[in-house]
């Protein structure tokens, strides 16, 4: 699996990435990042592909970057932090910046930078028994790229972001615009594909101009250069050498991320 940690394949003029690393519940590690910016730009430069859909294999979407490869690189500094955060960034917001729409389509969990990405694409199906969320907080992580005031109202914003729940129900996603549908299990890709089907029914040049003029608004309301700042905080955070992260991070490391949040829970 890990030799081929994304599945790509076209159905008709939809374009199909599956992450699939089912063992790490689909983690997002530099392989896998990597494979991933390969195939959406295959798909952008094929003129037959005119909609893009992002799914996961297993039990999972995604539990987002892989905080086990984070741990092992051992990064400290400023430098090194801005360079991996970046990289993260960029990971998630080709999604938003593609000139074709995405389409992410979650199930099982949809954690952290999971919940990220899936708010960059256009639109987005969840099967209903989905759990989403952003935990960084609770393990004293920053929040790459921090889409959701954009995706949702600054008070369910700051609900998501500092409570650090990551039992958020597929329902309340939608109620809260971040999901367009919530499928039954096992019927969101279908679902998806459904709405693909409407878009490739459409004019590719009129989808994909209309597309840069509803992002237009919000380069007009300065999103990118808010989540520009955003991402220098994220870097502050992932800095910090206080004690308590030093001891976060030399448990986690040594125990595992459960024993490292048990921890943190008891002090």
């Amino acid at each position: 699996m890990e030799d081929h940690p994304i599945q790509i394949s076209d159905q008709g003029r939809v374009g199909l990435i599956s992450f699939n690393r089912p063992n790490s519940l689909n983690a997002f590690n530099t392989k896998l990042m990597e494979a991933t910016n390969r195939a959406v730009n295959q798909f952008i430069e094929d003129d037959q592909i005119q909609c893009i859909i992002i799914n996961g294999n297993g039990r999972a979407f995604s539990a987002g970057f892989d905080m086990k490869e984070s741990a092992q690189r051992n990064i400290s500094t400023d430098k090194e932090w801005r360079k991996v955060l970046e990289e993260d960034f960029d990971f998630i917001m080709q999604f938003w910046e593609c000139p074709k729409p995405t389409i992410a389509v979650a199930h099982g969990h949809c954690i952290g930078g999971a919940f990220e990405l899936l708010m960059a694409c256009d639109l987005a199906v969840g099967a209903e028994s989905t759990m989403f969320g952003e935990p960084e907080v609770r393990f004293g992580s920053g929040i790459v790229a921090l889409l959701a005031p954009w995706v949702t109202g600054p008070k369910q914003a700051k609900e998501l972001l500092l409570t650090g729940d990551d039992k958020i129900s597929a329902q309340r996603c939608y109620e809260m615009g971040i999901l367009n549908k919530v499928s039954s299990d096992g019927e969101e890709l279908f679902d998806a594909l459904k709405i693909a089907k409407k878009i490739t029914s459409s004019a590719s040049n009129s989808v994909q101009l209309t597309k840069k003029a509803i992002n237009r608004t919000y380069e007009l309301a300065k999103m990118k250069q808010a989540l520009i700042e955003g991402l220098e905080i994220d870097i502050q955070i992932e800095s910090d050498l206080s004690p308590e992260r030093i001891e976060f991070n030399k448990i986690r490391k040594k125990e595992g991320l459960k024993a490292a949040l048990n921890w943190r829970d008891k002090i």
